[in-house]
């Protein structure tokens, strides 16, 4: 199922097409155009918020069985199809399949980082350590110069209502970031981000593991198996015990998902 969705306060300017993958709807679009117009929106002198959800496979799953996360989906924000298996299928119901592709969160998130600091984006990085933090802030500031990081936090584990509350929101606040970048894990950085869009303005972007490669704390898939599609194998490789249920039963369910449409 394809339409066009009307833009929102804090969204794009002009409608989207976006096509329905399990009864989430994504945004029609590819690597260059979403890292343009994420750029484009946390460079405007706005005072309202937007969310950005990198959603693959895993997240479908999820959401076919979990009512409040699905509900994300439906309410403000933009959805990108990060996983290979979402672009697939989105293109096979697309109006214009050309303008499909994969939206892979690790590269999005540098891509934005080196492009960004044409505009002087602002960055806060959300989530994982303290070591992880200042390995991602060395390793960042030495390949894109001039790049702007304002603050990092690394919250207490625990639930989204814990992790973000008042002293999170008063030091994003005090730094005044264009993006906040949150590595905290699906689905709890998807309901990290709505939680402080409702608190404060600015753009709110789950990356996942980003962090964590670009530190260099996990080993990033090289590029051609990136292209393959089949990342998701080599990252189950990587991490079998922690990664095997996910991949295992999240697979299956996404493709019922898919097929059933909800």
């Amino acid at each position: 199922m394809t339409d066009f969705k009307e833009p929102s306060l804090g969204d794009l300017a002009t409608a989207r097409e976006c096509v329905l993958i399990g009864g989430l709807p994504f945004e029609v679009t590819d690597m260059d155009r979403a890292v343009d117009d994420v750029i484009a929106v946390a460079s405007a002198p706005v005072s309202s918020s937007l969310t950005v959800r990198l959603s693959n496979a895993y997240c479908v799953a999820l959401a076919s069985k979990d009512a409040e996360y699905r509900s994300l989906f439906q309410g403000p924000g933009l959805t990108f199809p990060d996983g290979a298996p979402v672009a697939w299928a989105m293109r096979s119901r697309a109006r214009d399949p050309e303008k499909t592709g994969r939206v892979r969160g690790p590269s999005f998130f540098v891509e934005v980082l080196d492009r960004g600091r044409e505009a002087g984006l602002r960055h806060f990085m959300l989530g994982a350590t303290d070591d992880t933090l200042t390995k991602l802030a060395d390793e960042a500031g030495q390949r894109y110069p001039g790049l702007h990081i304002v603050d990092s936090y690394a919250p207490p584990f625990g639930p989204v209502e814990e992790t973000i509350d008042d002293a999170c929101v008063d030091r994003i606040a005090k730094a005044r970031p264009d993006i906040v970048w949150i590595g905290m894990g699906t689905p709890k950085q998807d309901f990290a981000a709505a939680r402080l869009a409702e608190r404060l303005p600015g753009v709110y972007i789950g990356v996942g593991a980003a962090f964590d490669f670009v530190a260099g704390s996990v080993r990033e898939a090289p590029a051609w198996v990136q292209r393959s599609g089949f990342e998701w194998f080599y990252r189950l490789c990587s991490e079998p015990k922690r990664l095997w249920r996910r991949y295992l039963f999240g697979n299956a369910r996404f493709i019922l998902a898919v097929l059933r449409g909800h």
